[in-house]
């Protein structure tokens, strides 16, 4: 059974990143777009400029950040942060680690999308570090933006089938994962809730809650800096269910 002891506040996954300044097919400095299944992400802005180009069914933005600015992305929005000058994010994921257990599907082209062993293998990266694991995430970002583009271009001819394929197909490719979802859900979020949920039934029943005997303080530092995540170099921390290894790393 899962167990997620003491995690961040709501059970958020929490890291650090600074855009790829990585040229693009399109001219475009930036990650690699996708999107997650069950999980809402938040970007704040620390320092620099730039922006997050979103494709969801109604069409495309482009939303431009700052420091202080805030944007967020619910399920099935595919987001692709774009470099502007020295743009410095804290992110802010819903649900327990969830992404790093394969919730984050790339918008690979779709003959790729439909063969998980060939989805696998284009998201995996070599190594954690070093010139080998640059290379290959620069290439699953590559292929992320070539199946990226279309979907773009027909939402702003106002067709949205493509995108809504994509869709179903990441769907499809990640549905055997969820038994493990669920664990990771219950024992994070989930249990967050129904954990408040007893404090509240305690405080309500009078006396002194004996939950309050169990009141500490914890911190913690980044574990590793400068991995390659989806959007860019990700600073981590290894707290349980904040951000776990990628799937397939």
């Amino acid at each position: 059974m899962v167990s997620l002891p003491h995690p961040l506040p709501g059970a958020v996954g929490l890291s650090h990143l600074t855009a790829y300044d990585w040229e693009a097919a399109d001219g475009v400095c930036g990650g690699s777009p996708h999107l997650h299944l069950v999980c809402t992400e938040a970007y704040v802005v620390t320092g620099g400029r730039g922006a997050v180009q979103t494709l969801s069914p109604d069409g495309y933005r482009d939303v431009p950040l700052e420091a202080g600015s805030v944007a967020w992305f619910t399920p099935g929005t595919v987001h692709r942060m774009v470099q502007g000058g020295d743009l410095r994010i804290t992110v802010l994921m819903q649900n327990s680690g969830l992404p790093e257990a394969g919730d984050a599907v790339f918008t690979f082209p779709p003959d790729v999308l439909a063969d998980p062993e060939r989805y696998a293998a284009a998201a995996r990266l070599p190594a954690k570090t070093g010139p080998e694991a640059e290379a290959a995430a620069r290439k699953r970002r590559d292929l992320a933006v070539e199946g990226y583009l279309p979907l773009r271009e027909a939402l702003r001819a106002g067709d949205n089938g493509p995108y809504l394929e994509f869709q179903q197909a990441a769907a499809r490719l990640v549905r055997d994962k969820v038994p493990v979802w669920r664990e990771l859900w219950q024992a994070g979020a989930l249990a967050t809730a129904e954990r408040t949920g007893a404090q509240l039934d305690a405080i309500e029943a009078g006396g002194g809650p004996e939950y309050l005997a169990g009141a500490g303080s914890y911190d913690s530092r980044p574990s590793r800096l400068g991995g390659y995540g989806m959007c860019g170099r990700r600073d981590e921390y290894e707290l349980p269910g904040t951000t776990l290894p990628y799937h397939g790393e």
